[in-house]
């Protein structure tokens, strides 16, 4: 079962896949008959890009998120241009973690080894590029862990609802003080540029997600 938005790339992983003596039961376009076309094919695989129509921004990945949560033993190969980090996790730690793979289009060397790779899924392995690895991880690492101590106790002081007088008072320091930290505290965790009110809010969020 192929999922691929392009014309031109879908008809030519047809043709590969044919050449290697695997037969697509169905080609698809969007996300929406990806998900029909599992259910009226049952293939042994899905091989699917990530951004697919209206949107173009995560539903072809959605899309196999959603049938691994049906389907928990359905192989699911993700072949795409960029790491969609949203859904990419949720996707590799579906069903029991098996028979599931993320390919990056631009760092397949060789025809074999995508081919190779779709064996390994097929079968119920799991093949994650190294870049997908890396992004990853660079995203489940702790956002505070930039944070110095007291920077930590500010966060902690204003995730309880306190203003800046109060944490001055209660640490010992003054009011201008807390101000640099809080000024740190968001510049470290990478807070968009909004509205100070905001981006307390959005720190206080950042604290309690760690």
């Amino acid at each position: 079962m192929l999922a691929e938005d392009s014309v031109l790339l879908r008809e030519g992983l047809i043709g590969l896949l044919s050449r290697f003596g695997h037969e697509v039961v169905s080609a698809v376009g969007d996300a929406q008959a990806l998900v029909a076309a599992v259910e009226d094919h049952a293939p042994d695989i899905v091989v699917t890009d990530v951004r697919m129509p209206p949107d173009f921004q995560d539903e072809g990945l959605n899309a196999a998120v959603r049938l691994r949560r049906k389907h928990p033993a359905l192989p699911v190969l993700v072949l795409s241009q960029y790491v969609q980090r949203t859904y990419a996790a949720e996707l590799l730690d579906s069903g029991d973690g098996s028979g599931v793979g993320y390919l990056l289009k631009d760092r397949i060397g060789k025809v074999e080894e995508f081919v190779a790779a779709l064996h390994d899924v097929a079968d119920g392995g799991t093949v994650v590029d190294p870049e997908v690895v890396r992004q990853l991880l660079r995203r489940r690492r702790d956002p505070l862990e930039r944070l110095t101590p007291r920077e930590r106790e500010v966060l902690a002081l204003i995730a309880e609802g306190k203003s800046n007088a109060a944490i001055a008072e209660e640490l010992v320091v003054s009011e201008a003080a807390i101000g640099k930290h809080i000024g740190n505290i968001l510049t470290k965790l990478d807070l968009p540029l909004t509205d100070g009110t905001h981006r307390r809010v959005l720190a206080v969020l950042t604290y309690l997600r760690a």
